[in-house]
């Protein structure tokens, strides 16, 4: 009597394979995203006709899509041809409060793509890939007339993610104490309005240059009496005058000279009583599955934009040649893990 057939090692099923292949259900959600297959559901269940219908799109074909959704739990699949959105479905639509439909469709879209499959040359080389893939630095591309709906993109998926880090930067930091708070380069002010709409005293300053702050006034409208929007560059000068200078998500995209050169000019502003708060993820000298995220971002920078992110001491030697001392760091805030990084200027 013959046994059961047994598996080898290497014919079982390959965690490592299935990292490989996680491109596909990376584009199968950018196609959703970009087709606003969400949104088309969003009053309920539709046959993939009727979705096609709405989206533009090749039914059968969408059909197939579809289908490998509801494997992902993007969509439920009611009958052989009716889907509806699941709950984490519900995410892709453009009206959700926790919408990530615009960060899905620039970090899964076709410039960085294309850098990201270039890594291997960027390893090469040390030379970020954004340029060779698209010809500009990422700054350049964002701020082309030509690449204006690119950026918008771009603008709502800073503040999708800022909207989610919001609130746990309010808990973890006591912005009640100041009395105007510089945001630099905070793009349409989504965190600076969080934090005014949390202190009801505080006044803003919201800092970037014209393109970033093409939606500002919209998304400050209900603090708009409190806050003085400025366009500028932060390589050339900051504006004084404030308490505190906040920079959300901005060191990291930048080598060491050039945000050497960002916290310099913040120096040279601000009083000697003042505040810096970066607001970054922090590198663990030894990495671990539960840190994933950081490295990720850390790749990201390699090839997108020539920046990185740094560690701890890595912070601290940049904030002692720019001028800064005393830095504290808060713990890791849920749920991207941002740490608060506060000093003051030195003399």
């Amino acid at each position: 009597m013959k046994g059961e057939p047994t598996v080898s090692k290497a014919q079982s099923r390959s965690p490592l394979l299935d990292l490989a292949f996680g491109y596909m259900p990376a584009q199968m959600i950018h196609a959703a995203a970009e087709l606003g297959i969400a949104d088309a559901l969003a009053g309920g269940p539709k046959t993939s006709a009727e979705l096609a219908g709405e989206t533009g799109a090749h039914a059968p074909s969408l059909h197939r899509l579809l289908r490998g959704l509801a494997g992902l739990g993007v969509v439920e699949q009611k009958e052989r041809d009716l889907f509806a959105l699941t709950a984490e479905g519900q995410r892709l639509r453009t009206d959700a409060s926790d919408s990530i439909r615009s960060l899905v469709r620039l970090f899964c879209g076709p410039d960085v793509w294309r850098s990201w499959g270039d890594m291997t040359e960027t390893l090469r080389t040390g030379e970020y890939a954004w340029e060779r893939a698209t010809g500009m630095t990422p700054f350049e591309f964002f701020e082309s007339p030509s690449n204006a709906e690119l950026s918008a993109t771009f603008n709502a998926a800073m503040s999708e993610h800022t909207r989610a880090v919001a609130p746990g930067i309010i808990e973890a930091h006591d912005f009640g104490r100041y009395g105007t708070v510089a945001d630099l380069g905070g793009g349409d002010g989504t965190l600076l309005a969080a934090l005014l709409h949390a202190h009801p005293d505080l006044r803003g300053l919201l800092f970037d240059q014209a393109p970033g702050l093409t939606a500002a006034s919209g998304t400050l409208a209900g603090v708009a009496d409190r806050v003085e929007i400025v366009a500028g560059d932060f390589f050339k000068d900051v504006p004084g005058g404030a308490d505190a200078y906040v920079l959300k998500s901005v060191i990291h995209d930048w080598d060491d000279e050039k945000a050497t050169a960002i916290l310099r000019n913040c120096r040279a502003a601000m009083r000697p009583d003042a505040r810096l708060l970066l607001l970054e993820q922090v590198m663990p000298e030894i990495v671990t599955p539960e840190t994933q995220g950081v490295v990720r971002n850390d790749l990201n920078m390699l090839v997108c934009t020539g920046g990185r992110e740094r560690t701890e001491a890595e912070f601290r030697r940049l904030l002692d040649a720019a001028g800064f001392a005393d830095a504290s760091l808060t713990g890791p805030i849920a749920p991207f893990g941002y740490h608060i990084i506060e000093a003051g200027p030195v003399g």
